[in-house]
């Protein structure tokens, strides 16, 4: 997008907001109730546009990704007009004689920088927040999933007004263009390397923000455990996704003793999860693009491998793998992993 179009974006919005144009309480559960009618009806091209981007199977979008995002739009539309009322509390003794109230207000123009390995969800829910609290919203949705990004494109423009909320397509030079505007809030979900460049351009104008960042995530698991339980556990929030979610289990710590039988049952848990695993299966993702495969399947190279390892280029295909004790020095171990790779 030109910067002369992000121009007239962000001053329509400005203006919007200084002409004291409030968006009330009883207009925005419409605008919500809108948007979940247009979700409906598009259920379908959601689902068709994450199987496009990374093959994210049915019953995982429905689950990560659909249903999320109805179960926010509910909760706001049940709640809103209680959570928008003032609340009485106490007033300090400085004051008195006096009463005090917290009365809710917008904060303004809100930036939403979502990411690519929830697309759907992680771009609609806070937006479904900014907008439930009045806030004037530019979203930017990640160009690695372009197909999700253009059918949240085409939901945004049906059922809001640009005034309101406007999807804005590019790569990271869009980023760094709309950085440039002095918002009002800055809600960034991303890598920890990006969210340092987000927090600086806020501090710049103070802007308040939330960074949802990635990291290391290890897993401990001791001769305490219910081994098979855990097991259980550990192969589904791992591999949920093909391990591209940022509170996935990264690495296992597990004690000597019992680290033989965790080994047993998470491969035979995979076993279970994923049968007849290929680089067709409708069950499983793929990896977003050329550039995560390359780094994931280059990890590989000198690990030993106790489960899976299989990979395939042309699908961007790698199946869950387990690999044992990696030196502490390697990059598996210093690097968000982000894929379905698990260290023991």
């Amino acid at each position: 997008m030109k910067q002369q179009d992000l121009n007239e974006v962000f001053k329509n919005q400005s203006e919007a907001i200084a002409s004291n144009e409030s968006i009330s309480v009883k207009e925005r559960i419409k605008l919500l109730k809108n948007l979940k009618n247009e979700i409906q009806k598009k259920e379908s091209s959601i689902i068709a546009a994450l199987k496009e981007d990374f093959h994210k199977p049915y019953f995982e979008t429905m689950l990560t990704e659909v249903l999320v995002v109805y179960k926010e739009i509910n909760l706001f539309i049940k709640k809103l007009e209680q959570w928008s009322k003032p609340k009485k509390v106490k007033s300090s003794w400085l004051n008195f004689p006096s009463r005090a109230q917290l009365v809710p207000k917008a904060y303004g123009q809100v930036l939403i920088i979502s990411p690519w390995n929830y697309p759907f969800q992680l771009a609609m829910n806070p937006l479904i927040g900014a907008i439930a609290a009045g806030n004037r919203v530019v979203l930017k949705p990640s160009e690695h999933s372009a197909a999700t990004s253009n059918i949240l494109a085409t939901i945004i423009a049906k059922v809001f007004e640009p005034l309101h909320a406007k999807v804005v397509i590019g790569d990271q030079e869009v980023v760094q263009k709309l950085l440039q505007f002095n918002w009002n809030f800055i809600f960034f979900t991303g890598s920890t390397e990006v969210g340092k460049i987000i927090q600086q351009a806020a501090a710049k104008n103070l802007t308040p923000s939330v960074l949802e960042l990635g990291g290391k995530n290890p897993c401990i698991v001791d001769e305490t455990a219910d081994i098979d339980l855990s097991a259980k556990r550990i192969a589904w929030g791992k591999f949920i996704n093909a391990g591209q979610t940022c509170i996935a289990p990264d690495y296992i710590l597990v004690q000597q003793k019992v680290k033989g039988k965790l080994i047993e049952a998470i491969t035979k848990h995979l076993k279970q999860f994923y049968q007849n695993l290929n680089p067709e299966s409708e069950d499983y993702a793929h990896i977003i693009n050329e550039k995560h495969f390359n780094r994931l399947t280059n990890y590989l190279a000198d690990l030993k491998v106790l489960y899976g390892g299989q990979h395939d280029e042309t699908y961007r295909f790698i199946a869950p793998t387990l690999v044992d004790e990696p030196p502490n020095n390697h990059p598996i171990l210093n690097e968000e992993i982000f894929g379905p790779i698990l260290p023991i």
